[in-house]
């Protein structure tokens, strides 16, 4: 695609908008990895978490048909998805607990749970951004390079904003366990056992599940802890 034409940028500005609307659950999870982290390194886990997701996303675009049409990889994804929510929300807890972030917790260990997050949520987005690609590489590459600090800037607000509004946090957990259940039951593997495609009224309901599912089980591991604590 040749890029002095019309066709070229708006193909990239298409790219870059479709991929900052769709990153806003991606932004939610890379402020809740980071904010666990002395505050000298939060900046860089944001910034080293969001490229690295960047250039997985990319490699994942170029097979995402292929990968989504096989069964059961949307099911371990929501398992991890779902693992991760409750994690962040236990994270919380520990904050509470000490008055202060732990800062045992390595930004290796962060920048990992940006990774392994983003490339779950990032299984269905980045088919919108294939699209908008029009199979040109070049464009696909300068779209999602071009959203890194884009997303970085979301990032860097809501882990500002969770410091403080601490409710925050629940509700991103929160949002990673209704992004898991949907995902669940959108596997082509649920299709194949219930005969049907699933209804987008089922996915909400499966995605509210999951979202209560997370922060019940947050609350009631941190009754244990308590308690355990305590005796």
């Amino acid at each position: 695609m040749d890029f002095t034409s019309a066709a070229f940028w708006a193909a990239l500005g298409s790219i870059i908008l479709t991929n900052v609307v769709l990153s806003g659950d991606n932004a939610v999870v890379i402020a809740l990895a980071a904010r666990s982290l002395p505050p000298q390194q939060q900046k860089k886990a944001i910034f080293w978490g969001s490229a690295a997701a960047i250039v997985l996303r990319i490699v994942l675009t170029l097979v995402a048909v292929q990968l989504l049409q096989q069964p059961y990889l949307k099911i371990v994804g929501a398992v991890l998805l779902f693992w991760i929510g409750v994690q962040l929300l236990l994270e919380e807890e520990d904050e509470i607990e000490d008055g202060k972030a732990p800062e045992q917790k390595s930004m290796m260990s962060a920048v990992r749970t940006i990774l392994i997050a983003d490339l779950v949520m990032s299984l269905d987005n980045v088919l919108a951004v294939a699209a908008a690609a029009k199979d040109s590489v070049t464009l696909l590459v300068l779209g999602l390079g071009i959203s890194i600090p884009l997303i970085i800037f979301g990032s860097t607000l809501l882990l500002k904003l969770m410091e403080r509004f601490p409710i925050i946090i629940t509700a991103g957990g929160a949002l990673l366990g209704y992004l898991a259940g949907e995902m669940l039951v959108t596997d082509p593997a649920v299709k194949t056992w219930l005969g049907a495609e699933v209804s987008h009224t089922v996915a909400n309901i499966a995605g509210g599940i999951g979202a209560a599912a997370v922060v019940a089980i947050g609350l009631l591991w941190r009754r244990r802890a308590k308690g355990g604590a305590t005796t």
